[in-house]
């Protein structure tokens, strides 16, 4: 039975699928839409992404699409560990501009399902991180949109000063919660 762990911030899981496990190594089903949606996750997931990382301290995100292309994610670590953060971006939410954090990691393989509505982000914690990851929605560049990651207002620990991360050049220019033109 997949185990599912609800969070401070409605809609947001983190989903451990069971692992059977013997002397060659486990098997475990990621995703399997009817044992998901009885579990509360109904999502149609309709591409699958995969990052990689070489370095510890790559933070990635934070990241969304805007409506009518607004993305739900479940994302999974399939080597390495990171910490993995969603921001709540609904402005009628009573957990507005709050986030939860949660390590993934191959070993613990635990997932964090994301609903439309929210930012995302990781920051890897060991060298040669990958990460998994299915979207409700294919990538739209006309709406795609980048939150600063260490926007103080939103007070997410990443374990790391900024000149200590690896950003891209659109993460580097993300705005804050207060200058962004959020669709939700």
């Amino acid at each position: 039975m997949i185990e599912v762990a609800t969070t401070e911030l409605a809609g947001v899981k983190i989903v451990t699928p069971p692992r059977f496990q013997d002397a060659r190594g486990f098997f475990s089903e990621s995703w399997q839409a009817e044992k998901f949606r009885a579990a509360g996750i109904d999502a149609d997931f309709v591409q699958d992404n995969h990052s990689f990382s070489a370095l510890a301290g790559t933070v990635r995100g934070l990241h969304f699409q805007s409506p009518p292309r607004a993305q739900a994610k479940l994302v999974r670590c399939t080597r390495g560990r990171l910490i993995d953060v969603a921001v709540d971006l609904r402005k009628s939410s009573p957990t507005f501009g709050r986030s939860v954090c949660v390590e993934l990691s191959f070993e613990n393989g635990k997932q964090l399902f994301i609903p439309e509505g929210f930012a995302h982000g990781f920051v890897t914690l060991v060298d040669e991180t990958e990460i998994s990851y299915k979207c409700s929605d294919y990538y739209a560049p006309d709406c795609d949109r980048s939150l600063a990651f260490d926007d103080l207002d939103l007070s997410i620990d990443w374990g790391m000063a900024r000149d200590a991360a690896h950003l891209s050049e659109k993460d580097a220019k993300a705005p804050s919660l207060k200058e962004l033109d959020n669709p939700f």
